[in-house]
């Protein structure tokens, strides 16, 4: 009957009954006995589910120039009736005078090679290498936003516990929903992004996240939070979610910690903290926010980590049903009470305070870019 109600409620987009947070198997469970799996080639294929999902693979650029941006290619499917794919751009302007550089084009004759690790479409493709160690970004699709970079993984990706998923359902045998992420946390870069404006050079450090929802957005999540920071020695990555009530607002939290040759440490047993609120006529957005990771290395040592201060003024208030209206318009479907919106943060100011049993506090000014979204109450 569980199985029934949520097929109802996922054709028709309308809330789920509330199945309590033991209908959620969370990634932190397998977390307690793997933390994290270093990610293999076969872990970069796309899924692409024939029933309801959002698959991502989008890259977070900083470029030695100082210029932020990002790419991504959308997938999702609605009801296993409609699959539409988009190509999304943006180029932040950090100096908050033009407006921001963002594209978002609807892809035709789309699809992947042989082993679903490339994916193709009219004007854009994006390649991993045969050897698994890079990626190959390229848009003409839009000449507001021509890309044309290469990613070439530092540390070694991971996902959290075995395969970096949550499973939503009442029989975890046969769950209904899934939620994964997979990370390349430190890559660097090199290539270019061709505006209107001219050319900007994008060579240096990136971010690489292939995700997917398995279910309805607005199900599987109601808040997010995001943080991509940077430093010239480490890179620290949290992926931090709330479930809506239907999922007892559970909260998974998912990251780690890297240098250019090794994984530092990866789990679930992190956490992100609003600190300060600001007035928004739509959502309470985060002035000051605390992010703190907490697990061990490969030899058992305790890690510690916090990135934490005012986050400034934001870059972006992203409202997605405006931006992005085609596929989520089609996947939330206009419910009452779903109203997503995006908060988008840079900063040059924030510190990484890193302690490893055994060692000296080390402490590195860095880069960040980081997100909060509000989906639901």
């Amino acid at each position: 009957m569980n199985w029934l109600k949520q097929q109802a409620a996922n054709i028709a987009g309308t809330a789920e009954p509330i199945y309590g947070p033991s209908a959620l198997q969370s990634v932190a469970k397998q977390a307690e006995t793997t933390p994290y799996s270093e990610v293999t080639k076969d872990d970069l294929k796309w899924v692409a589910m024939d029933s309801t999902n959002v698959e991502t693979q989008t890259f977070y650029f900083f470029a030695d120039s100082g210029h932020m941006g990002m790419a991504q290619v959308l997938y999702s499917n609605v009801a296993g009736i409609r699959t539409t794919v988009h190509f999304n751009c943006k180029v932040y302007n950090l100096d908050g005078k033009p407006p921001h550089l963002w594209s978002s084009d609807a892809l035709e004759n789309y699809g992947f090679d042989e082993s679903k690790t490339c994916f193709f479409a009219d004007g854009v493709a994006v390649d991993l290498s045969e050897d698994g160690t890079s990626l190959t970004v390229k848009s003409a699709v839009n000449e507001a936003s021509v890309v044309n970079v290469k990613i070439t993984r530092e540390a070694p990706g991971y996902q959290i516990g075995k395969n970096g998923t949550s499973y939503y359902g009442t029989d975890p045998a046969h769950p209904w929903g899934s939620m994964r992420h997979v990370f390349w946390p430190r890559c660097t870069t090199e290539g270019s992004i061709i505006t209107k404006s001219g050319e900007i050079d994008f060579r240096g450090r990136s971010v690489f996240i292939h995700a997917l929802q398995g279910m309805k957005p607005h199900h599987a999540a109601a808040k997010w939070n995001f943080l991509n920071f940077q430093t010239p020695s480490f890179s620290a990555i949290m992926m931090d979610y709330t479930t809506p009530p239907s999922y007892g607002t559970s909260v998974v939290n998912v990251g780690g910690l890297s240098t250019s040759t090794e994984t530092i440490m990866a789990g679930a047993n992190n956490s992100c903290t609003h600190d300060s609120l600001r007035k928004d006529p739509d959502w309470p957005e985060p002035g000051a926010i605390t992010y703190k990771w907490h697990g061990a290395t490969k030899e058992g040592k305790k890690v510690e980590a916090e990135v934490s201060g005012d986050l400034g003024e934001r870059l972006d208030k992203v409202d997605v049903m405006a931006e992005v209206p085609g596929f989520v318009k089609n996947i939330i479907g206009g419910i009452a009470g779903t109203r997503p919106f995006i908060f988008q943060y840079g900063s040059t100011h924030l510190e990484l305070k890193i302690r490893i049993e055994g060692e000296e506090e080390r402490v590195e000014m860095g880069r960040a870019f980081g997100e909060a979204t509000f989906i639901s109450e």
